[in-house]
């Protein structure tokens, strides 16, 4: 009787050993080895076997037998922004989030959806009783839709679901990958070959039926995505649901997309109902803004295709400590270390000795470097205690040489700005001419140098070092 083999995976990138070790030597991350035992009689013996493989199917690169897959539209616009405008029929999605974020009840509400238009969809829970599932649906005022419930975590079970000829699902929602387990391996729900093989099994089933799968992933202290890192590849789209608990609004990122556009952001907001799509999040992260304090600037970012406007604030405070504090909310801490470098250094503006302290307000997290400017522009006016003009965006790239540079979309910007009733722009100088079109209502002011930005906004009682 062959004998179980006993093997160490990386929890982080599945790689697997035969002793255990501190390190993984595949991508270097510490105590992240975790013991799986497997039978010796699952193990592929390679391709030296006497059964000869199957020759594949060779098509031609335009499909001759139907047109492109037409997409689902679940009529939560939001979500299908996201996905690049709806479901594509065998796309696999993985969906992640902090826990209690709300990606059951975002899913619920998107299942519900769907099966209302006359679509079969199934909703496997495993986490969850399916009269749990009920509770939440008759809250959301949705006990009436269609939905197909089930409670399991036995692949087998879901795979045989999947394959009904006559009328197959077209979308099925798995809450949670982490808790789904194929019987024959001994290792534990959650583990790295549980949910790898686990996914694996499932997409092989659903890809060829053309049905749509969501998988629902949970996510670590550090807030990636809990598994191994082969389940993002093997899925066609990756979305992180974000949002901070004492905020009532939700951000929808795409972080992978093989349909549409990746960045792309979707915004919901938290209510007794359920997830309200909000139609204008510009309006939305504005409203408590205050137009007469000094260290406040609005940026106008851009995420995927979607024009944004947030606030940006700043507060600079003299320090005692021999290193001064930088705490950063919804930035990088690093751009924000070399941004306060770049003032010091090429306009002379001193900012070593005090406590600067950044927030992007709402919440939402901006990765795009066009913030610099608007960060500056805050820093600028928290030093001098000046406001900015309360009708003013702020948009641009700085380089270490103080240099201002042009990035992308600025005329989307600018429209979304217009459409608020800002009155002014301060902008890089735009050399594209068609990216650079003037916007009715709205004056941009085209500056170079970081210096200039500088001489528009703070003080004269401020002390300037001679650059």
């Amino acid at each position: 009787m062959a004998k179980n083999q006993k093997s160490y995976v990386c929890n982080q990138c599945g790689s697997a050993y035969s002793k255990w070790a501190g390190k993984c030597e595949a991508c270097g991350e510490w105590n992240s080895l975790s013991e799986e035992i497997s039978s010796a009689s699952s193990v592929p013996k390679g391709l030296s076997g006497s059964t000869k493989g199957r020759a594949l199917n060779l098509v031609s690169l335009k499909d001759q037998s139907s047109s492109i897959y037409e997409r689902m539209i679940s009529g939560v616009q939001e979500f299908d922004r996201v996905c690049g405008g709806g479901l594509v029929p065998g796309s696999a999605t993985l969906i992640g989030g902090d826990p209690g974020i709300g990606k059951s009840t975002l899913l619920l509400q998107i299942v519900c959806a769907l099966a209302k238009k006359g679509e079969r969809c199934l909703y496997v829970s495993g986490e969850e009783a399916v009269d749990q599932v009920r509770m939440r649906a008759l809250r959301l005022g949705l006990a009436d839709a269609p939905v197909e419930l089930a409670s399991s975590s036995n692949v087998r079970e879901i795979v045989a679901s999947l394959q009904d000829k006559a009328n197959p699902p077209k979308l099925v929602i798995v809450d949670s990958i982490q808790t789904m387990f194929i019987d024959n391996i001994d290792s534990a729900p959650g583990t790295v070959t549980q949910v790898r093989t686990s996914a694996q099994e499932i997409i092989r089933h659903a890809k060829p039926a053309g049905i749509s799968v969501i998988f629902v992933g949970h996510v670590t202290k550090e807030g990636q995505i809990a598994g191994p890192r082969v389940l993002e590849h093997m899925v066609d789209t990756v979305l992180h649901f974000e949002g901070d608990r004492s905020h009532h609004f939700r951000i929808l990122r795409g972080l992978k997309n093989r349909f549409g556009p990746t960045d792309e952001i979707g915004v919901f907001e938290m209510a007794g109902e359920g997830l309200i799509e909000v139609e204008n999040p510009s309006a939305l992260f504005l409203s408590q803004r205050h137009q007469d304090v000094a260290g406040s600037a609005v940026l106008a970012a851009l995420e995927g295709t979607r024009p944004l406007l947030v606030e940006v604030q700043a507060l600079v405070a003299p320090s005692s400590l021999a290193s001064p504090r930088r705490a950063v909310l919804g930035w990088d801490p690093n751009r924000l270390a070399m941004i306060c470098a770049v003032l010091e250094t090429r306009c002379g503006v001193r900012l070593s000795g005090h406590d600067i302290f950044l927030n992007i307000a709402g919440g939402i997290r901006i990765n795009e470097p066009a913030a610099d400017m608007a960060v500056a522009a805050a820093l600028i006016s928290a030093l001098s205690q000046e406001p900015l003009p309360a009708e003013a965006i702020f948009f641009g790239e700085i380089g270490l040489a103080g240099e201002i540079r042009q990035v992308a979309q600025s005329d989307l910007r600018l429209k979304e700005a217009s459409k608020l009733g800002f009155k002014d722009a301060v902008v890089p100088v735009i050399k594209n001419k068609k990216d650079g079109k003037a916007i009715k209502g709205i004056t941009a002011r085209e500056i170079d140098h970081v210096q200039k930005l500088a001489a528009l906004y703070l003080s004269e009682d401020v002390h300037i070092q001679a650059a």
